[in-house]
């Protein structure tokens, strides 16, 4: 999962939102060097990863990307899957999503000196390009793909991944609808565990 499902999984508890955005730069055992209620939610954002990489439908996704492209499926299913939150956002929330965005940059820049200096920087990027209001367009998922790419050792093989990628989206966006609520369901299970 990508940066607008890890928020709206982790939401309303401010901790875990900080944490869902720690969760991408925090490696290691966690040992107490964050707050706990951000340490929490990096727990949750491990978990929404772990159960997501092992998830029946995500593994028969993966298989459908051509093979020049698996290595990197996970990547691309995580930002295709925040678009296709975007586009089927009223199935899962009641809020209206331009209002959760602002309360999610307003509550990461309330916490912003207890993240590392990554989150940080990435708060940054997400406040100044406005991410989460952008992830409705599809040519924001390959435009951050090839971003992503181009920070690969091996050169960036996601650039030009627009075209490939393209006959994929009805499936990107039926393994979406068919995995989320399962995805939802674990969060709050896993968040009970959490108090």
């Amino acid at each position: 999962m990508n940066f607008l499902a890890h928020f709206h999984l982790a939401w309303p508890d401010p901790g875990l939102v900080a944490g869902a955005l720690e969760g991408d730069y925090c490696k290691g055992p966690l040992r107490g060097a964050l707050t706990a209620d951000i340490e929490a939610g990096v727990r949750l954002h491990r978990a929404v990863d772990a159960f997501t990489d092992t998830h029946p439908e995500l593994c028969r996704l993966r298989e459908r990307f051509p093979g020049e492209l698996r290595r990197y499926a996970g990547i691309l299913i995580d930002l295709g899957f925040d678009h296709y939150l975007t586009r089927h956002w009223r199935r899962f929330s009641d809020r209206e999503l331009a209002s959760f965005n602002a309360s999610i940059y307003r509550l990461l820049r309330e916490r912003e000196a207890e993240l590392g200096p990554g989150s940080q920087r990435m708060l940054a990027r997400l406040v100044e390009y406005d991410l989460l209001n952008r992830y409705h367009r599809w040519d924001t998922v390959t435009d951050s793909a090839e971003r992503v790419g181009s920070r690969l050792r091996r050169g960036n093989a996601l650039r030009g991944v627009a075209a490939p990628l393209e006959p994929l989206k009805p499936a990107l966006e039926s393994a979406f609808l068919a995995f989320y609520p399962d995805l939802v369901a674990f969060s709050r299970h896993f968040r009970q565990g959490l108090n």
